[in-house]
Formats: structure tokens, C-alpha cells, sequence
């Protein structure tokens, strides 16, 4: 029986993070927000600098929210494994690349990337074909989510300890789910041991944008709803710390794109600026 290799493949959204972050740092001046280019050392596409997306131009915002929220997530992990954290967890990992870009963390923490089976064999064989070893620390959690699996029981059956507190990490995923099921997580990753931190990505609501990146949004909405994956839940800052709060957490911050772009933007010359449209909220249990 043969495999269709583009099952395997990893998603498109996936392949484009790990080639702006390598864009970044490819043409954008020094010192990088984040450096990242073990990603694109596992995109088998030599010519992808003359891609549509990954124009300097058009990519320019882009690029920036992406590199931006990595930094963020990246300073995060670090803070917690000072502070004696010892779990980190990435939902829908693709292509990141913090075991080995950070091995003096990973000595430190249990990493276990949760992504599906497919695009997860996909990436372990690309990274071995490249030359990385496979850290003791790194956990690959496959979850078939079509037929049913649960995240949280394939994480357990992984390794990870529960009665230990952990960074949980969800990025790019809110805008896809409904706001049910985002209430849902919420309640779950509440549940996590004391000391915790769940850090996700959500979109602000069209009318909490200044018209032009309104405009902007309204476009990736429709591209994204006629390729099937149309966004489902937009967020006012109050409405997700409000669920946040109710789900059970101790403690919520926002973090809008205005605090990440004072943080890793305001002192370049470059223009580089990640928007307002997506912020972050920390929340601690």
C-alpha cells in the first residue's frame, strides 16, 4: 500500500511561519526579534523566497506578528524555567524548532509537541535527514483528531506529569474553533497544576480595528473561509479574560499589540510592526 506523501506534508500555515521567521532573519536588519532557521531547513522548497507570501513587502506585517509572538512565548518559557517549570507544551507544534535551537532549556524541560500524525512522522523524518538529534526531553504527542483522540489523554500517555505545573502554548488556533469549544479548553487548561501557565493567541473583533487593518482582516477572512477553515470566534479583550476568569484561573493578562510591539518593535528603524489584530492572553492557575 502507498502513502500519499502530501498527507503526510505538514499543513501550508505550518510551512509559512517556519519561512517568515527565515525570512526575517534573511532581510530584516539585526538585532532579530527571533532568530529561527532550522524551520526552513525542513521545507524541501529551494525557491521559496519567490513565493506570493513571502514578498519582503506584502510579508512585512505578517512576518512581524509572527516573530513577534514567538519572542513572546520564547522570553515566557524562559521566565518559567527560572522559576522552576519543568513542562512545556506546544499545541499544533508544525515546525518549531525550540528543542533544538534551545538545547540549554531542553535539558531543563520536558517538550512535547502535540500535532497530528502525519505532518508530526513528516517533521521527525525531516529533522533526522538534517542532522538533529532528538533530545531526550522532546516527546513527539500525535493525535488523530478526526477519529476522535483526545489531546490530553495522548499527553498523559507521553509522559507528562499532571501534578506538575507546565507552559501550555496555543498559537493561531482560537480564530478556527467555536467560542464553545475555546471555553471548553479554557476549563481544561484551569484544571492544570497550580504554578501553570496557558498562553494563546486570539483575533480581536472587526470593530475594535482601525479601517485599514480592518480591511486587511476582512480579506484573510474571506480567503480563510473559502479555503474551509473560516474563522469562527473574534474576541473583545474583556470577553476572554472574563472567560478566562470564569473557567477558573487565578490569575489573566492581556497582552495587546500594542505591549508586543513597544517590547520587541519600537526601537528598529525598520518599520516592522506586528498590528493590533491579534493579541495574547496569559492566564495562570
Amino acid at each position: 500500500m502507498t502513502v500519499d506523501k502530501h498527507f503526510l506534508a505538514p499543513e501550508h500555515t505550518a510551512v509559512r511561519v517556519a519561512l517568515w521567521r527565515a525570512l526575517h532573519v534573511q532581510i530584516d536588519p539585526p538585532p532579530h526579534v527571533f532568530s529561527d532557521v532550522i524551520g526552513e531547513k525542513l521545507v524541501p522548497e529551494e525557491n521559496w523566497r519567490s513565493r506570493q507570501d513571502m514578498n519582503p513587502d506584502f510579508s512585512k506585517g505578517m512576518r512581524a506578528s509572527i516573530v513577534g509572538r514567538a519572542r513572546l512565548i520564547e522570553d515566557l518559557v524562559e521566565e518559567q524555567a527560572r522559576l522552576g517549570v519543568t513542562q512545556y507544551v506546544i499545541l499544533g507544534a508544525g515546525l518549531d524548532t525550540f528543542a533544538q535551537r534551545r538545547p540549554e532549556l531542553a535539558e531543563k524541560m520536558q517538550i512535547f509537541e502535540v500535532d497530528q500524525p502525519g505532518p508530526q512522522a513528516w517533521k521527525q523524518t525531516r529533522l533526522a535527514e538534517a542532522g538533529f538529534t532528538m533530545p531526550e526531553s522532546l516527546h513527539f504527542v500525535p493525535v488523530d483528531f478526526e477519529a476522535g483522540q483526545s489531546w490530553s489523554e495522548q499527553l498523559l500517555a507521553a509522559g507528562f506529569d499532571p501534578t506538575k505545573p507546565a507552559v501550555i502554548v496555543s498559537t493561531g488556533v482560537s480564530m478556527y474553533l467555536t467560542k464553545e469549544t475555546n471555553m471548553t479548553t479554557l476549563q481544561q487548561m484551569a484544571k492544570l497544576a497550580a504554578g501553570s501557565t496557558f498562553a494563546m493567541t486570539f483575533m480581536l473583533g472587526l470593530d475594535l480595528l482601525e479601517p485599514q487593518e480592518k480591511g486587511v482582516m476582512e480579506f484573510v477572512m474571506k480567503r480563510t473561509a473559502e479555503a474551509g477553515t473560516p474563522f469562527l470566534s473574534l474576541f473583545a479583550p474583556d470577553e476572554i479574560v472574563g472567560m478566562a476568569k470564569q473557567a477558573g484561573f487565578r490569575k489573566t493578562q492581556y497582552v495587546s499589540g500594542a505591549d508586543i510591539y513597544q517590547r520587541y518593535f519600537a526601537s528598529r528603524s525598520d518599520g516592522l510592526n506586528a498590528g493590533n489584530a491579534e493579541a495574547f492572553l496569559l492566564a495562570m492557575t
